[in-house]
This record gives C-alpha cells, structure tokens and sequence, in this order.
C-alpha cells in the first residue's frame, strides 16, 4: 500500500531525527573522516527530498515554513549529481537547516494529525 501524507510527514521525521541525533558533536573534519557517516547522511537527504515530493500540494502550501523545495532540490542534486557530491554545503545543511525544519515537521504532523 502507498504511504499516506502523513506517513510521508513521519518519514521525513524520522530521517530528520537522524541526522540531528547522529551529527551532535561531530566536526566537519570528522564528518568526512568518516564515510559512513557521509554516506548515511547523503541516504536520509534522499528519502526526505523524495518524501517531500510526495506530500500533496494542499499541505505543502499550508505550511511554507518547511523548506520543501530545499530539500526535494538537494535529493535531485545527490541522485543525479553522486559524482559531485558538495560535502561542506551538506554540512552547512546539516548545521543550518536540519534542526529548524525539525521543529516545523513535528508541528505540521500534530497539525495534519488534528485534522481528521
């Protein structure tokens, strides 16, 4: 069975949990020192850029302070670019973006949640 809007909300979530749990106290040096977290995080980019794509437009429209595009624009960029992957801007991803979309996807699940 296909997933549902909020499914492809909590999937999202969960990759967003992620990369904040698992990039805490991690320098950029150590970022890519070590592949697997590159790697990881380049997978959890994919599935949210993917998931957002799949949202229906009503819910991306009645939330614009999630950065939809942002992140269906980076999926695009490390699927069909994975020859040139731009570590330092994922990492600026990573410290800049991830934590305030966290804040708004939680919000928009509880909200999407309430509605039915």
């Amino acid at each position: 069975m296909y997933p549902s809007s909020i499914e492809f909300l909590q999937h999202i979530q969960a990759e967003l949990s992620y990369i904040l749990t698992y990039s805490e106290g991690v320098t950029y040096k150590e970022f890519l020192d070590h592949p697997f977290l590159s790697k990881a995080f380049i997978r959890s980019f994919e599935v949210i850029g993917e998931a957002c794509k799949n949202i229906p437009d009503e819910v991306r429209y009645n939330h614009l302070e999630f950065d939809w595009k942002g992140f269906a624009g980076m999926r695009d960029k490390l699927i069909h670019h994975y020859w040139g992957v731009d570590y330092e801007l994922m990492w600026d991803a990573i410290q800049q973006e991830i934590r305030p979309n966290k804040v708004w996807i939680d919000i928009i699940i509880e909200q999407e949640i309430n509605k039915r």
